[in-house]
């Protein structure tokens, strides 16, 4: 029997092979590359701490991105949990590294959203502000635009505001990410994810 499942295997590795789909490589960041910015916005929320810094791996940028989202439930709402960014080494290919910082405890992550042609290269939040005794969510989703012009909207929830737009990248793009998440509260209002910090590279 395990060698019927070993064969089985084999051959659907040489069937993935042969279709041509692209290389997934996960969790390969670069924590030491350089960067020449970082882009921030206004309106994210303080609750939680600052994750740790996740860049893409030396001469790829961010063109696509997918989101960890908590749909709304009867209850506690925690909207986004997490970011995820998809680096590749030149416009237009699908050969990638995923990267993400901290991400929340719930949810489901989305499709990828990429752009056609260039990389990612500003973002703005949507973010709902404090609700006093009412259910916080804090960032609930995100845009991107790229540097063909596209501008890429999130599959996230619609609590809250669009804030303004972060400074566009100097460099060819986003290389990396560094999210800011407040843990799971207990009995107490979960926010998840709330602020977010992008950086640039040349």
């Amino acid at each position: 029997m395990h060698h019927f499942f070993s064969t089985m295997f084999s051959l659907l590795a040489i069937i993935w092979h042969a279709s041509g789909l692209p290389a997934v490589r996960r969790s390969q960041r670069s924590v030491d590359r350089s960067y020449r910015s970082e882009l921030t916005v206004s309106n994210g929320m303080n609750w939680g701490s600052w994750g740790y810094k996740s860049m893409c791996p030396s001469g790829r940028y961010a063109a696509g991105f997918s989101l960890r989202v908590e749909r709304p439930l009867d209850g506690d709402d925690t909207a986004l949990n997490g970011i995820r960014l998809y680096c590749v080494d030149r416009p237009g290919s699908r050969d990638h590294n995923s990267i993400e910082s901290n991400v929340g405890s719930w949810g489901d992550w989305t499709d990828v959203k990429w752009c056609y042609s260039g990389f990612l290269t500003a973002f703005q939040l949507r973010v709902e502000s404090s609700q006093g005794n009412g259910d916080d969510t804090a960032a609930n989703n995100i845009k991107f635009t790229c540097s063909g012009g596209a501008v890429l909207e999130g599959d996230g929830t619609n609590w809250g505001n669009w804030g303004d737009w972060s400074p566009t990248c100097h460099g060819r793009g986003i290389c990396g990410i560094k999210t800011r998440i407040e843990e799971p509260q207990g009995r107490g209002d979960d926010t998840a994810l709330n602020n977010v910090i992008m950086f640039c590279c040349d």
